[in-house]
């Protein structure tokens, strides 16, 4: 018997087909698509004997590892679950509505440590001294502060070079910038483990890289061995950023280009 579409489930076909594509995009970047494939035949056997076949005993034993199945996957992929909730959460769309009801709070202190951050930046490039610096955006990044020293200091370049100096006890690690202050250094992130990056890009790179996976902090780069500044947000890594184009960032009037 033909069946009538109607607006309701053409809204509905095309939820489940972006739920899918989601979750194949999260278990492609996660490097877990072997797994998701898995998963994916073993509900296609559990159709087939239980709603095609209707093989009693088995569908039933089937029905018992689908039910505990479902806290199995969330324990699995916490991870990219809340990685996904929280892509959802920190949509442009829903950021304007959040900054409706914020109001301009924020409007008058938002830049204030962009030119003494430009400043470290360009200096420590130019002196070729290592640096790790993520500036927090929404999200709190509370957990990866308590992994290093925590700080309340104002953000000033002649202290952000000392505290990555070679010779600093601090210098190792990463130091988190937050409502114009650093709040932490020598804080440890997680590393981008599946990312396609070239070779001269070492363990510093796949921090901020991993980090900016992670969270949607804007994470500074300068490079020891190369004497360069990158930039990593929202999984993307633009590569040899000159002092013009990190204030625009740092600003919000330029977007993190990528080759990543």
């Amino acid at each position: 018997m033909w069946m009538r579409l109607g607006i309701k489930d053409v809204i509905d076909i095309v939820l489940v087909a972006f739920f899918l594509y989601q979750v194949y995009k999260l278990m492609k970047a996660s490097g877990t698509m072997t797994l998701f494939s898995g998963i994916i035949a073993f509900l296609v056997v559990w159709v087939l004997i239980s709603q095609v076949l209707e093989m009693r005993l088995m569908g039933a034993i089937l029905d018992k590892f689908i039910s505990v199945g479902v806290l199995v996957l969330v324990i699995l992929f916490q991870d990219e679950i809340r990685r996904f909730l929280f892509a959802i959460g920190s949509h442009r769309r829903w950021k304007f509505f959040s900054h409706i009801f914020k109001g301009k709070q924020a409007n008058g202190n938002g830049n204030k440590y962009v030119a003494p951050l430009v400043l470290a930046c360009m200096n420590m490039a130019r002196k070729k001294t290592g640096a790790l610096i993520v500036i927090r955006q929404e999200m709190d990044l509370s957990m990866y502060e308590h992994t290093g020293e925590m700080f309340h200091a104002d953000v000033n370049a002649r202290l952000i070079e000392n505290i990555f100096f070679k010779n600093s006890p601090l210098h190792d690690g990463a130091m988190i910038i937050a409502d114009n202050r650093i709040k932490a250094a020598a804080c440890i992130l997680p590393v981008a483990r599946h990312a396609l990056l070239p070779k001269d890009f070492g363990l510093r790179h796949r921090s901020g890289l991993g980090m900016s996976m992670e969270t949607d902090a804007l994470v500074i780069i300068v490079s020891e061995e190369r004497g360069k500044i990158s930039v990593a947000k929202e999984g993307r890594l633009a590569p040899n950023v000159t002092a013009e184009e990190l204030r625009q960032i740092l600003s919000g009037e330029r977007e993190v280009a990528s080759f990543c």
